[in-house]
């Protein structure tokens, strides 16, 4: 049964240097993977990569953009919008998302009038726009888009002619997928820039979940855009933002321990967000 999209616009915030701590492109791949995954997983419709460290991290946060878009565009147009780039070197290690927006069909008998699919537009031909959904031809689209432009499609008519119409992500009722951009801004400027009714700060300094589960589900249900950022394995938010003269407090309103008494003395940014995410969708799924 396929997940319904949230009420709420759920942002996954993370820092580029969670690839800092493993120096082969293999492992780094991997570790991206685990974040994509988890926030698929739990249905966040975007992750933010920030800048956090002085240092030129340019490499880091493209690395993490591309790879983070590549799992989350589905296997049938990944050749079409992905050239082969360095930093795709290591993508066959990365596990699939298997999201509503990923179908296994690849021939247009099995598709259903209704369904909908990602798809690029290919050419045009009489005032129409031809679009690679993934199967074994192209489906006719009303007016002429731009060659290469990404969107939804949902099928009016199958046979040997194929009609779809474009859909915005709004009319679709079930979880899509996730988007990934890469910022220069620093953490605190990400926080002040955007417009989140709830920020989420997790730290091994936060309150323990337990103190805050009331509160937090309540202010969760009333919100409608909701921030969650992460740290480094070896900075948490606190170290972070003080770089900035900054404190978690005066920009989150909630800074929560999501792993208490944890076994090992540091816990790893994909890991963080695995286990983060689990706990708020068990404490505020059903307000969604």
């Amino acid at each position: 049964m396929e997940a319904p999209r949230r009420r709420r616009f759920v942002t996954v915030a993370v820092p580029a240097s969670m690839v800092a701590d493993v120096p082969h492109p293999r492992e780094q791949t991997a570790k991206i993977g685990l974040v994509g995954r988890a926030a698929a997983i739990f249905r966040a419709e975007r992750i933010i990569v920030y800048r956090d460290l002085s240092v030129d991290q340019s490499r880091d946060l493209r690395l993490i953009e591309i790879i983070l878009n590549y799992m989350a565009t589905p296997q049938y147009l990944r050749k079409c919008l992905f050239k082969l780039t360095p930093e795709l070197k290591y993508a066959g290690v990365l596990p699939p998302l298997r999201t509503p927006n990923h179908p296994l069909a690849k021939h247009s008998s099995k598709l259903r009038i209704g369904e909908i699919r990602e798809g690029v537009v290919i050419g045009t031909q009489g005032g129409r726009s031809l679009v690679d959904i993934g199967v074994e031809k192209p489906a006719k689209v009303a007016g002429a888009y731009t060659a290469n432009t990404r969107l939804s499609f949902k099928i009016l008519s199958l046979g040997d002619q194929l009609e779809a119409t474009p859909i915005s992500h709004e009319e679709i009722d079930v979880y899509w997928g996730y988007t990934a951009t890469a910022t220069k801004a620093t953490l605190g400027e990400l926080i002040r820039r955007g417009n989140y009714d709830l920020r989420i700060a997790t730290s091994r300094y936060g309150r323990p979940l337990g103190e805050v589960a009331e509160a937090l589900k309540m202010d969760w249900s009333k919100a409608r855009d909701i921030l969650v950022a992460f740290g480094s394995p070896s900075m948490g938010l606190r170290e972070i933002l003080r770089q900035e003269g900054l404190k978690v407090e005066n920009l989150c309103q909630y800074t929560v321990n999501l792993v208490r008494h944890q076994g090992a003395e540091t816990v790893r940014t994909e890991e963080a967000v695995l286990a983060g995410l689990a706990l708020l969708n068990f404490l505020c799924g059903d307000s969604g």
